[in-house]
C-alpha cells in the first residue's frame, strides 16, 4: 500500500509561485511514476503534469506548458510541482496519484494510489 501525502498549497496572489510536494510512505517509490491532477468546483479532475520513476521523462498539459514543473527526488521520496505565474484559473485542489510502471498517465483510472490533496486558491 502506497500511502501519499501533498503538501504547499495555500492562497496567492495572481503572478505568485507555489510548491507544491507529494510525499510517499513506500520504501520502492522509484517503481512507481507519479502524476499531479486539479479540481475546481464542480468540475472533472484534470490532468497536469506527470513523471518517470527516476525523473527521466515528464510530461506537461497544454494548459500549463512553461508555466508548472514536475521533478522528483526519490531519495526523498518526493515528487514535487513547482507553479509559477499564478492565475484564478489555476484555483484548485490539486491531488498528486502514483502507479507502478516506468511512465506517468493523463489518464485518472489509470493511477492506483491518490493523496487527499491541497488546495490553492489565486485571488485576483
Amino acid at each position: 500500500q502506497v500511502q501519499l501525502v501533498e503538501s504547499g498549497g495555500g492562497l496567492v496572489q495572481t503572478g505568485g509561485s507555489l510548491r507544491l510536494s507529494c510525499t510517499a510512505s513506500v520504501r520502492t517509490f522509484s517503481s512507481y511514476a507519479v502524476g499531479w491532477f486539479r479540481q475546481a468546483p464542480g468540475k472533472e479532475r484534470d490532468f497536469v503534469a506527470a513523471i518517470s520513476q527516476r525523473g527521466y521523462t515528464t510530461y506537461d498539459a497544454d494548459s500549463v506548458k512553461g508555466q508548472f514543473t514536475i521533478s522528483r527526488d526519490n531519495a526523498k521520496n518526493t515528487v514535487y510541482l513547482q507553479m509559477n505565474n499564478l492565475k484564478p484559473e489555476d484555483t484548485a485542489v490539486y491531488y498528486c496519484a502514483a502507479r507502478m510502471g516506468y511512465s506517468g498517465s493523463r489518464y485518472v483510472n489509470e493511477y492506483d494510489y491518490w493523496g487527499q490533496g491541497t488546495q490553492v486558491t489565486v485571488s485576483s
